[in-house]
C-alpha cells in the first residue's frame, strides 16, 4: 500500500474527469503532477500541485483549476476537506478511516509493507568494494561495502532483479608487487631477513602467506631468478587476499552474488571484442592527444595512441585505450569488462567508485553509452573518506595493515550493525566522521542506539500486553477497527508511517539508502516523543487498563515496529528486541 500513490491516482482520474466534461483541454501531459505531504503540516495531510502545473499548458489560471479540481475530489469518501490556497495550491486532509487502513496494511505485509515496484523486475548490476586484491580492506573500503550493499537491497525492496559484483583487480602491475612482497616473507619464512624494499607492502598480513608458501613449495624458490616464481606468487597470493576480503566482507554481513576478474579478460579476445564494437561505430581511431592540463609542448612528448572517442558521448577529451607500445591502458579492460555486463543483458549499471576515481566517471559513461546504444544507463557513485576518531582524537593507524586502519578492526570494535548504520548517516558523496566511542554512547545524539532504542521499546510493549493477555499477532491486530485511534498525536504517528512507502520509492530512484536511515531516525524520534507525551497525557500510553482500548494502541505500536524492523533490513542492520 503507498497512500500517496493512490490518492495521486484520484487526482489523475478526476483531471481526466475534467477533461471529459471539457473543463481541461485534452492531451495534457499529466506526469509532473505530484500528491505529496505539505511543507506546513498545518495545511493538511497532503497537497497536491496538479493546478500549478497544468496551468500553462491549459491556458487557464491555477486557482480556477484549482477549485474545479477541489470539487471532484471532495465526492471521494477518503477527502475529509480540499481547500485552495494562494494561487492554486491544493491542500487535502484525508478521513480518519484511511490513517487507520495503514495500520493495517503495515500489519498484513509485515516487512514487505513498502515493498515497491519502481524496477519492475528489470536486472541492475551494483558493482562495489572491488578492492585490489593486495591486502585487507581499510575503512573506506567498508564504507563503500556497506553503501554499496544497502543500495542492492534497497533496489530490490523497489522491484529490482539485483546482482551484487565485486571486480577483482588481478590484472595490473599491483600484484606483481604483491608477489614481490609475498616472495620476501617466504624468505622470512625461511629464517631469512626480508627485504621490504620501498613500493613493497609491508603489512604483516603477508607474513601468513610466507609461511604458507614455505608450507606449499618448501625452498624450491629460494634464491631462483624472479620469472621462474612470479607468476606462481603472485597467483598463489591473490587468491590468499581474495579470501581474506570475503571473509572481512562476511564479518560486515556483506555477500557478492559475482566475483568477475580482470585477469580473465586478457589473452581471450574480450577486450579486443569490446574495442572492435566500438570501432565497427567509428568511435576507435589512432592520433595524438593535446598536453594534459597543466603540461607544455615543452614537457609534453606527443605519440600517437589508439584512442577511443569518448567526446561523442559527453565526455571532455577522448581516451586512450592502447598506448603507442602496444599495451592496453587501464581503460581498456575496464571497457570490456562493462561490456560484458551489457552482454549479460543488465538493464541498468551501477558502480561504486572511492572519491579518488572522479576522473572516471565521464569516460566510463561514455563507453557504456557507446556499447549499448544508450539503452543502458551507468550511475557512478563517488564514496568519501572516513575520518576516525576516537574520543575526539584521531584514531591511530593499524599494525597489521602496516599503513591504515582496516575493516576488520572496525566491525571487531563497534560491531557490524553499528558500524553499518553509521556509515549510512551520510550521503556517500560527503565525508564522514566516525568516532569509535560516540557511536557507542546511549544518547539520542547517537542515530543507531536512538533507532534501536524506539525498537526495543515498542518490542517492551508487546512483551506487557501478552502478559495483560492482548493476542498481538499481526493477524489479529490487523483485524481491528481502530477507531479509538483518534487523538491528533496518533493519527500523526500513522501519517509517518504513511509515508514510508513514498520514502522508499524516491530513495530507490536516486540511488541513496542514507535516505532510509534519515527516515528511520525521523520515525524514531517521533516514537520517543509520542512515548514521552504519554507520560503527561495517560490516554495516548500504549499499556492501558482497558484490554479493548489497548489492543487499538498496540497495533499502532506493532506497525511502527514493522517499519522500523523493514527500514533496518534494507540497511543491513539487525533490530534489537532489549536494550542493555
Amino acid at each position: 500500500m503507498n497512500l500517496f500513490n493512490d490518492i495521486r491516482v484520484l487526482v489523475l482520474d478526476c483531471l481526466q474527469a475534467m477533461v471529459a466534461q471539457g473543463a481541461l483541454p485534452e492531451g495534457l501531459d499529466l506526469s509532473p503532477v505530484t500528491v505529496e505531504p505539505p511543507r506546513d503540516a498545518a495545511h493538511g495531510d497532503m497537497a497536491t500541485n496538479a493546478a500549478m502545473v497544468l496551468a500553462k499548458p491549459a491556458a487557464l489560471k491555477p486557482r480556477e483549476i484549482a477549485e474545479a479540481l477541489a470539487e471532484h475530489l471532495r465526492a471521494d469518501p477518503r477527502i475529509l476537506s480540499a481547500e485552495v490556497a494562494g494561487p492554486g495550491f491544493l491542500n487535502l486532509r484525508l478521513a480518519a478511516g484511511v490513517w487507520h487502513s495503514v495500520v493495517g496494511a503495515a500489519l498484513r505485509s509485515g516487512r514487505d509493507f513498502g515493498r515497491a515496484t519502481l524496477g519492475g523486475g528489470r536486472k541492475v548490476n551494483v558493482e562495489f568494494v572491488s578492492a585490489n586484491p593486495t591486502g585487507p580492506m581499510h575503512v573506506g573500503h567498508a564504507r563503500g561495502a556497506v553503501f554499496g550493499d544497502a543500495l542492492a537491497e534497497l533496489l530490490d525492496f523497489a522491484g529490482w532483479q539485483v546482482t551484487r559484483e565485486y571486480y577483482i583487480n588481478d590484472g595490473g602491475a599491483q600484484v606483481d608487487v604483491l608477489a614481490r612482497s609475498a616472495y620476501e616473507r617466504y624468505r622470512e619464512a625461511h629464517g631469512l631477513s626480508p627485504e621490504i624494499a620501498e613500493g613493497l607492502y609491508p603489512g604483516d598480513y603477508l607474513i601468513e602467506v610466507g609461511e604458507a608458501l614455505k608450507a606449499e613449495y618448501g625452498d624450491r624458490f629460494l634464491n631462483q631468478p624472479e620469472g621462474e616464481w612470479l607468476e606462481i606468487f603472485r597467483d598463489f597470493a591473490t587468491g590468499r587476499m581474495m579470501a581474506m576480503i570475503r571473509e572481512d566482507l562476511a564479518a560486515l554481513g556483506v555477500e557478492m552474488d559475482v566475483y568477475a576478474s580482470e585477469k580473465a579478460l586478457y589473452g581471450t579476445g574480450r577486450i579486443e571484442a569490446a574495442l572492435e564494437a566500438l570501432r565497427a561505430q567509428g568511435l576507435i581511431y589512432e592520433g595524438v592527444l593535446e598536453p594534459p592540463k597543466g603540461k607544455t609542448p615543452e614537457d609534453w612528448e606527443p605519440r600517437e595512441q589508439t584512442l577511443f572517442r569518448s567526446t561523442a558521448h559527453g565526455d571532455d577529451v577522448d581516451r586512450p585505450v592502447k598506448k603507442s607500445d602496444g599495451a592496453w591502458t587501464y581503460f581498456a579492460p575496464d571497457i570490456a569488462y562493462h561490456y560484458d555486463k551489457i552482454e549479460r543483458g543488465f538493464d541498468a549499471l551501477i558502480d561504486i567508485f572511492g572519491a579518488d576515481h572522479g576522473g572516471y566517471v565521464k569516460r566510463m559513461k561514455a563507453a557504456v553509452s557507446a556499447l549499448s546504444g544508450g539503452r543502458v544507463p551507468l550511475d557512478i557513485k563517488l564514496v568519501q573518506l572516513v575520518k576516525l576518531y576516537k574520543n575526539g582524537e584521531p584514531f591511530k593507524m593499524s599494525k597489521r595493515a602496516g599503513t591504515f586502519v582496516t575493516l576488520r578492526d572496525v566491525v571487531d570494535m563497534v560491531g557490524a550493525d553499528v558500524t553499518r548504520f553509521v556509515m549510512l548517516t551520510r550521503k556517500n558523496d560527503a565525508p564522514l566522521d566516525f568516532d569509535f566511542d560516540k557511536v557507542l554512547e546511549q544518547s539520542r545524539d547517537n542515530p543507531v542506539w536512538y533507532v534501536q532504542y524506539a525498537h526495543a521499546r515498542i518490542a517492551s510493549v508487546l512483551r506487557k500486553a501478552t502478559e495483560a493477555g492482548v493476542d498481538i499477532s499481526d493477524a489479529a491486530l490487523a483485524g481491528l477497527t481502530l477507531d479509538g485511534l483518534d487523538h491528533p498525536a496518533e493519527l500523526a504517528l500513522i501519517r509517518k508511517l504513511a509515508d514510508w512507502p513514498r520514502q522508499v520509492e524516491i530513495a530507490a530512484r536516486a540511488n541513496e539508502p542514507h535516505r532510509i536511515a534519515g527516515f528511520l531516525s525521523e520515525l524514531a524520534g517521533d516514537l520517543h516523543t509520542h512515548w514521552n507525551r504519554g507520560n503527561e497525557e495517560p490516554a495516548l500510553r500504549f499499556i492501558q487498563d482497558d484490554k479493548a482500548t489497548m489492543t487499538s494502541k498496540i497495533a499502532l505500536a506493532r506497525a511502527v515496529g514493522v517499519v522500523i524492523s523493514a527500514g533496518l533490513g534494507i540497511l543491513g542492520v539487525t533490530p534489537v528486541e532489549e536494550m542493555r
